[in-house]
């Protein structure tokens, strides 16, 4: 009998517990279900913003090349011989006409005091038949092979002073020496480079153009120069030449600009980038270059728009644009936009179409087409 009404109590009690998991699952269900049903609020991104504008940019040609001297040679000798004076040190600015280097001309002041004394013994020789034909005493073609004798040795005199002069290698025009290539008691070799020779003002920077762009060309506009040995400072200077012919492969033509180089600060064989400034301008509308999103099937921004949710706020809607020219900061939008839209300039990268957002422009740095970096 016992046992039976333990039996009872213990089925008596698993119902109750059941009853109440139960009753409680309900609840949690119904509660899950209530929430389910009830809009999810995304809470807004925070974004800054700026209003695309229009802008009056002038029309440039932008080309990227290389810093050529107006001037460079690498210094070499038309002769031969031992170096027994070097006058000048690596790196060091030169004038015009500078001796450099002089060789060893021993042999050839030997020859030429030898020739010399035959010049003056031919010289006797010619003035002392000139008196005797006048006495008659001697024919005409005598007195013509002394005198030919007196210039031949005289000729003789001249090469050997030029091989003495050529001993002796100058500067052909002022500018600075690069690292020198020869040592004293060296046996210079007639050709053989000595050292480098670079006039640093003007320079030129050359380049190539598009074949579209030729008939907007012409001597005297203004190019502008960047290089990233200087990335703070701009460089202006003008067209000085282009090259009549076309290259056959890329359909370009060859620029060359030249500039001023007072702080000697272009040097050549540097890496420019360069524009030519036209004498027109456009009206364009730019926004910045970090509202813009690239991607594989086109470029976009995001438009910030008032929600038409109830609870308002704004929200962000890509668009999708077509981009032109880059200057500094800024970037032109062709098509996809119109002046007076907002858009996204910052946090594009975490937006999508239809978020809401919230703008944030405290501490935001001003966009600029010529901008300098206070960290570059």
């Amino acid at each position: 009998m016992k046992k039976i009404v333990v039996v009872v109590m213990v089925v008596v009690a698993v119902i109750l517990v059941m009853a109440v998991g139960g009753g409680l699952g309900g609840i949690k269900f119904f509660q899950i279900k209530k929430l389910m049903s009830m809009p999810m609020m995304q809470p807004p991104e925070t974004i800054s913003s700026v209003v695309a504008k229009e802008e009056k940019w002038q029309d440039t040609f932008s080309a990227v090349g290389t810093v050529t001297a107006a001037q460079g040679v690498e210094v070499s000798t038309e002769v031969g011989g031992i170096i027994r004076e070097i006058t000048f040190d690596s790196g060091s600015m030169v004038t015009n006409g500078a001796v450099l280097v002089r060789l060893d001309t021993s042999s050839e002041e030997a020859q030429l005091r030898a020739i010399e004394a035959q010049v003056a013994l031919s010289k006797v020789n010619a003035e002392r038949l000139r008196t005797l034909l006048t006495a008659n005493t001697i024919s005409q073609s005598e007195l013509d092979t002394a005198e030919a004798t007196l210039k031949q040795n005289q000729a003789n005199a001249d090469n050997i002073r030029a091989t003495i002069a050529k001993k002796t290698i100058r500067a052909p025009f002022a500018g600075q020496l690069g690292i020198r290539k020869v040592n004293l008691g060296q046996f210079l070799e007639m050709g053989k480079p000595i050292v480098s020779l670079q006039a640093l003002e003007p320079m030129h920077a050359e380049f190539s153009l598009p074949q579209q762009s030729f008939g907007q060309l012409k001597s005297g506009l203004k190019v502008h120069l960047a290089t990233d040995a200087f990335e703070k400072k701009q460089f202006e200077g003008t067209i000085t030449a282009i090259n009549p012919q076309f290259d056959d492969v890329t359909r370009s033509v060859r620029v060359q600009a030249t500039f001023e180089n007072a702080e000697h600060l272009l040097r050549a064989g540097m890496f420019a980038r360069v524009e030519v400034v036209l004498p027109t301008d456009q009206n364009v509308l730019v926004v910045p270059s970090t509202a813009l999103l690239s991607a594989p099937f086109g470029n976009s921004v995001y438009v910030i728009e008032p929600s038409t949710n109830k609870e308002g706020g704004f929200i962000a809607r890509q668009q999708f644009v077509k981009t032109g020219t880059v200057r500094g900061d800024f970037v032109t939008v062709e098509s996809g936009l119109k002046a007076g839209d907002k858009v996204a300039s910052s946090g594009v990268f975490k937006l999508r179409n239809g978020v809401p957002v919230k703008e944030n422009n405290e501490m935001v740095p001003k966009a600029s087409t010529t901008p300098k970096p206070s960290d570059s």
